[in-house]
């Protein structure tokens, strides 16, 4: 391997906060991390995608993603179908190879890896994750009759060297994706072999901003505006569009994370209306009748009509881009215009007011609202604040840290990570959050529902959960929990506090109680082997109680929450005692107080 090519690999191994693994492994984590994360819009976890170990079926890397979701577990996609009416689903598989030769051998072992994947009876020996991502990928055929086209599946293998265009190496290549292709299965398949150059230019490509070029002629310059360095109204024909929206490799860019709505799918109402407004007798009247899209960029060159834009973010207009995009070989569709404003500036403040005032029309994900609130910024504001073995970053908008070399990846806390960590260790409700969370989000800010985010409550209870989420990651990623406990990793949460004081929890809205309980629970924490005895204690009571943990009903049922309660009921105070912790006196001043 190059110096470069090692250069990369070990910045991007500290860049992420992992343990390295000897250098072959650590190439495999490097090469899934990138070629997902070029399919994939949404913050990546390198660990949840990487299988390679013993009975790995010739496969290091998996990515399963339906509906633009990471799918972890076969229960989340129940909730996905639920939340979007349909399944879009698409399939990445990777091998890599530290060494710089193909080696047609190794390639014949992950080919066939992946074919068997998709049999309906699987005849290779396999490991644990490569299990889980089977049970995915079978009951997602299970709903066949849901998708919106049948799965797209990607083949990547990776070595360090440089594929020449040997003819046998195609050969090989070309003979097991037509099996694929035969298996009728799939809309699509592709198979890419992969050297130094290719997995170098996706390794940039993650770390530098996002560009379109694009011919911008029906516009007008909208007045000066404090803050905003241009600003542009007028109407884009799809040709040009394309620029903004679609890749090189005809997907759909990265450019939604600031969104406030994922998309909704073709069976969403507005989007049945911008599909019939997009018919042959209605398109040329889609630019008075459609809304429109919002653009946000950091920066842009303009030279007469000639834009180029960098570092932006499609804001509103999710529904009608993907639609689009969906529809892009449709007769006429190349010459509809589309509404388009056009705002750069670099001022993160307003970025966020522009998001929230240009989708306070339509009805939105509340989670991804609220990610635009002041609690949001300034829970953002507060986990910024912390350092040495405690720091974290609160990630309120997909993806905002993965280009910032100084941040340490793993230490980023998603908010879908801190809905559903703190919702189970303040709430008791891992049932709820276990899959795609989707009820326990559809009800936050209404009356009577779980109270999440709400003004007043003190922000050091919500970095303290997601201290708790950190530290358990951290235990899974050093082995020191199996990855069989990862399914019922909120009901570990839930206990957590419990064995720490008994579930006597301050009033969330008192700033001083709950700093002083953040403070004394934190020092537990970052006390290796006391975390360590905590969770596994967690854990030894959840595999007492008898709970099912292997039944996926099961694991979403208020039944197994009461079952794991009830038995903690049940312990005795020298059973939940913990060797190293002198509990007795932790929060005596809290009680007190």
């Amino acid at each position: 391997m190059s110096r470069i090519l090692n250069s990369l690999r070990d910045e991007f191994i500290q860049s992420q906060g992992l343990v390295t693994k000897g250098k072959d492994v650590d190439f495999e984590k490097f090469c899934n991390f990138h070629i997902i994360q070029s399919e994939y819009s949404k913050t990546l976890n390198p660990e949840l995608v990487t299988v390679g170990a013993g009975n790995d079926t010739g496969i290091d890397g998996i990515a399963i993603i339906t509906n633009g979701h990471l799918v972890e577990d076969v229960s989340e996609v129940d909730d996905l179908l639920e939340a979007n009416g349909s399944l879009d689903v698409q399939f990445i598989f990777v091998q890599s190879k530290t060494s710089p030769s193909f080696d047609s051998g190794e390639m014949s072992k992950f080919y066939m890896g992946v074919t068997d994947f998709f049999k309906e009876e699987h005849s290779l020996p396999s490991n644990e994750d490569i299990k889980r991502n089977l049970e995915i990928s079978d009951y997602i055929y299970t709903k066949a009759s849901h998708f919106s086209s049948n799965p797209k599946v990607k083949l990547y293998y990776v070595t360090s060297g440089v594929f020449n265009g040997d003819e046998h190496l195609t050969a090989v290549r070309d003979t097991f994706k037509q099996q694929l292709i035969d298996m009728s299965m799939f809309s699509s398949v592709e198979s890419e072999l992969l050297g130094e150059a290719e997995i170098t230019a996706m390794y940039r490509k993650a770390n530098k901003p996002d560009e379109a070029t694009f011919e911008f002629e029906r516009k007008a310059n909208l007045p000066k505006i404090e803050g905003v360095k241009e600003a542009y109204f007028g109407v884009l024909p799809m040709s040009e569009f394309k620029s903004i929206l679609i890749d090189e490799n005809g997907d759909v860019k990265n450019v939604f994370d600031d969104n406030v709505r994922d998309f909704q799918g073709v069976g969403n109402a507005v989007n049945k209306d911008i599909l019939n407004t997009l018919s042959e007798d209605k398109s040329t009247e889609f630019s008075i009748l459609n809304n429109g899209v919002t653009i946000v960029a950091n920066d842009a060159k303009v030279t007469s009509s000639t834009f180029t834009i960098m570092d932006y973010q499609i804001v509103n207009g999710c529904q009608t881009s993907n639609v689009l995009y969906q529809h892009q070989l449709s007769n006429d569709i190349e010459g509809i215009y589309i509404p388009i404003r056009l705002i750069v500036t670099a001022d993160d403040e307003l970025k966020s007011r522009v998001t929230v005032s240009t989708n306070n029309q339509t009805t939105v994900k509340t989670e991804q609202l609220a990610a635009m609130s002041e609690f949001q910024k300034n829970l953002e504001l507060y986990y910024s604040a912390t350092s040495g073995e405690g720091q974290l970053y609160y990630e309120r908008r997909s993806k905002q840290y993965a280009k910032d070399k100084n941040v340490v990846k793993k230490r980023v806390i998603p908010i879908s990570a801190q809905i559903k960590t703190f919702s189970s260790m303040f709430h008791q409700n891992p049932h709820v959050v276990t899959t795609y969370y989707g009820n326990l989000v559809k009800g936050i800010g209404k009356k009577g529902s779980t109270e999440i985010f709400k003004d007043g409550h003190s922000y050091s209870i919500y970095y303290l959960s997601g201290l708790v989420y950190y530290t358990l990651e951290e235990l899974f990623r050093k082995n020191v929990i199996d990855k069989k406990y990862r399914k019922v990793k909120f009901y570990i949460t839930m206990l957590i506090p419990m064995l720490v004081e008994n579930g006597k929890i301050p009033p969330l809205n008192s700033n001083r109680k709950c700093e002083e309980y953040m403070k004394r629970f934190s020092e537990i924490l970052l006390d290796l082997s006391r975390s360590e005895e905590l969770f596994l204690k967690a854990v030894e009571i959840i595999d007492g109680s008898g709970a099912p943990i292997e039944d996926k009903q099961a694991l979403k049922s208020q039944k197994m929450t009461s079952q794991i309660l009830e038995h903690f009921k049940t312990l005795s105070p020298e059973e939940i005692q913990l060797k190293r912790m002198e509990q007795m006196d932790i929060f005596e001043s809290l009680s007190e107080a």
